[in-house]
Order: C-alpha cells, then sequence, then structure tokens
C-alpha cells in the first residue's frame, strides 16, 4: 500500500505472471511470493484447478514437494467470488483454467489487488498453452523461467512428453514429461516419427 499527502491509503493493483516449462521453478517461485506476502501481513488467497491433484487435492505442492494451502476451484469465476477483501491472490496452473481467467485478473488488478499467476506457457507439442499467452500479454510483470536441459545441460524450452499419449492436458512429472532445449527437442521429435 501506498500512501498520498492526504493520507489516504492506495494498494496499487498489478498482475504478475511467472511461466515456462515443467520443471523450471514456477509453483516454487509462486508460493515464495505468496509466503513473503503473507510475511507482510497482507491478506493472501491461493487458488488452483481442482483437477491438479497430482501432490494434494487441497494444497498447492512443488515438485520438490514445498507448499502452501490453496483453495481448488472448477472455474475461474469462482476467483472473483472467493477473493473479496483479498491483498494478494495466487494462481497456480493457470494454463488449464478457461479464458474468462484473463479477464478475472484485470478485474482484480483494477481493484487493486497484486495478482500471481503461475502456468505453462506452452504445452508438450510447443504450442501456446491456454490463458498464458493472453495472461502474459495483459501482465505488468511476466518472468519466464526455465528448466535445464536433461540431454545437454542448456536453457530447457519446452517439456517434452516421453509417454505415449496425445492428449494435450495429461497431469504428469519426471515419469511423464522432461524439459528438453529446443535443439534436443527437435531432435526427440525426430526420433518419434
Amino acid at each position: 500500500m501506498t500512501g498520498n499527502l492526504t493520507g489516504e491509503t492506495h494498494r496499487p493493483g498489478r498482475i504478475e505472471v511467472v511461466c515456462g516449462s515443467m520443471f523450471s521453478g514456477k509453483t516454487e517461485e509462486l508460493i515464495r511470493r505468496m509466503r513473503r506476502a503473507k510475511f507482510a501481513r497482507q491478506k493472501v488467497e491461493i487458488f488452483k484447478p481442482a483437477m491438479d491433484t497430482r501432490y494434494s487435492e487441497d494444497d498447492v505442492v512443488s515438485h520438490d514437494r514445498h507448499s502452501i494451502k490453496s483453495t481448488p476451484i472448477e472455474s475461474s469465476a469462482e476467483i472473483l467470488r472467493l477473493s473479496s477483501d483479498i491483498d494478494v491472490v495466487g494462481i497456480d496452473e493457470a494454463q488449464f483454467l478457461d479464458n474468462g481467467i484473463v479477464d478475472i485478473c484485470n478485474t482484480l488488478a483494477n481493484r487493486g489487488v497484486r495478482v500471481i499467476v503461475a502456468g505453462l506457457d506452452m504445452d508438450y507439442q510447443g504450442i501456446p498453452f491456454g490463458p498464458i499467452p493472453a495472461l502474459c500479454a495483459i501482465a505488468d510483470e511476466v518472468s519466464k523461467v526455465h528448466a535445464i536441459c536433461v540431454k545437454c545441460g542448456a536453457l530447457a524450452y519446452v517439456s517434452h512428453r516421453i509417454v505415449d499419449n496425445d492428449r494435450r492436458v495429461l497431469l504428469g512429472e519426471t515419469g511423464e514429461y522432461e524439459p528438453l532445449c529446443r535443439d534436443c527437442y527437435q531432435k526427440a521429435m525426430k526420433k518419434d516419427v
């Protein structure tokens, strides 16, 4: 919050997007930012898609098993209803939410809420994923984080699926996906053909 000359306070709303491939630390960064806000005695609420039950039905959990309490939601519309009188809203795995999340994030930021969104920017085929590209476009700040390519050690570009399944949404972790750089991904795709 900031104050003006008359002593009134103003909460500067904004949208922060943390995106990248799997195993890049997106959820870790979301948890870190949310914990800092809690430490600063701000009212926080974190949401995640109800379909993401990989590590916990209720908590947001990173691949390193760090966690924070969250509210599972079926649709983005629930966020507005559940976030009144909140200073900071966190949203994990936003690629799985409907496109309404874009307007909701704008509405919250325009109300003075800090919105922190984490999600995959591309699917396993390297195609922009869900509402993340639109969220990046309206964000005040975008942090692209990178995993390390498991083949060559370069910065990873994409989450390469290593199991035979062509559904766009397949919840998984190291048994289903590996981070690859662009070059190693192209080589892997040639082998898969």
